[in-house]
């Protein structure tokens, strides 16, 4: 097992030293200091609101300390970076509870700000030490893939709520994620239909059209010098149009319902496809061309077992852009004309009512259906383009 497990890049603990950047060198200096005036300031006063901040100041000035201790201890000593993430990263978010337990009761004073500057630079040691994580283990190694970007996305929640609630920001202006996470838990059914009316048919529909018809005309402009040259240039000026544009046209055309944003997808996916596969099925080096030939090879069989297979990662970058290419132009394309439910209506209609909190929730409905439905394009290109150079490690 110890060979198996590699949990450090240096040879020598005195080594890892030299990994700290001059901003974090630099973020050592100013938390050292920053400790130090935080825990002597003298601040005195009989409400209850300052007497909380007083003692917030001490807790700031005394965690400001131990982070400076902790970050240069670690990182001169400390060789298994797993086993300091680890404790480092629970260290850092009960940090961050404590602060947002008390964000909502007291008047945020400087040891408010000193704590939350010695938890986020807390977790920033965590997410860099679980980087540096090296192993073997294909189920740890997997595991680290998904925690490091989570744990990163859960900090970025944490310091926005702070920051909003610290600084007082009006709700209009910028909610705060636990704002929206009431009126997400609050509007599951509305953000539901919203969510089958855009993606599943507008998106979903639109997409596998435009990609399956950038995909033949592909096959047929390969074949065609004509179609080649006269086509392509074509589909470069119409790729070109803008969404605000062809939607209220195809609006128009195709009416207020779900076929309409389906229409404006064709559009933007078709020549993304179109271009890129082109460009694919160029992509055989002129030796394989020359062997195939040799083996009387006809031209279905030389597209479908050399030129298509070298054309998938093509095929699979225009995928993976038309994925969020979709979600944007069904989402505009809602902004020109709808039924009462979709995303994009919901937006336009919610910032018109100053329902800021549910723009937000309709915003993280329509990230988090783009990325799953990016994830599972590159799953599926990962399994089929496995002999690419980019995948062979």
């Amino acid at each position: 097992m110890s060979g198996a497990l590699d949990y450090t890049k240096s040879g020598a603990p005195q080594a890892a030293v030299q990994h700290l950047t001059a901003l974090q060198k630099i973020l050592l200096v100013i938390a050292a200091l920053a400790g130090l005036i935080f825990l002597f300031l003298p601040v005195s006063s009989d409400t209850p609101t300052i007497t909380v901040g007083v003692e917030l100041t001490l807790f700031g000035g005394i965690a400001l300390l131990l982070i400076t201790a902790w970050y240069g201890w670690s990182a001169w000593l400390d060789r298994f970076s797993l086993s300091s993430a680890v404790l480092t990263a629970t260290v850092s978010f009960f940090g961050a509870s404590t602060l947002l337990n008390v964000v909502d009761n007291i008047q945020p004073a400087g040891g408010f700000w000193a704590g939350t500057i010695a938890a986020w630079a807390l977790g920033w040691f965590a997410v860099e030490r679980l980087a540096a994580v090296e192993t073997r283990h294909t189920l740890l190694k997997w595991f680290l893939r998904v925690l490091i970007p989570l744990a990163f996305g859960v900090w970025l929640l944490i310091l926005w709520e702070l920051l909003t609630k610290g600084f007082n920001v009006p709700q209009v202006l910028l909610p705060s994620p636990s704002a929206i996470g009431q009126r997400f838990v609050s509007s599951t059914a509305t953000l539901w239909v919203d969510f089958k009316q855009t993606f599943l048919k507008a998106v979903l529909i639109g997409y596998a059209m435009g990609c399956v018809s950038g995909f033949v005309v592909a096959i047929l402009i390969d074949r065609s010098d004509f179609l080649k040259r006269g086509l392509l240039p074509i589909g470069n000026l119409v790729s070109a149009l803008p969404v605000v544009g062809v939607a209220p046209i195809m609006v128009m055309w195709f009416g207020f319902d779900w076929p309409s944003k389906a229409a404006v997808v064709v559009i933007m996916t078709f020549f993304p496809m179109l271009v890129n596969t082109v460009a694919g099925l160029s992509a055989s080096d002129q030796i394989q061309g020359d062997l195939m030939k040799t083996y009387a090879a006809s031209y279905q069989q030389s597209l479908f077992k050399l030129r298509l297979p070298q054309a998938l990662p093509f095929i699979f970058n225009a995928l993976k852009i038309n994925s969020t290419l979709a979600m944007i132009g069904a989402i505009v394309a809602e902004f020109f004309g709808t039924p009462i439910v979709g995303m994009g209506f919901r937006i336009s209609t919610e910032v018109g009512r100053m329902n800021v909190d549910m723009v937000w929730a309709e915003i993280a409905v329509a990230a988090v259906a783009g990325s799953v439905f990016y994830g599972l394009i590159s799953l599926i290109e990962r399994v089929l383009t496995f002999w690419h150079p980019s995948f062979r490690n």
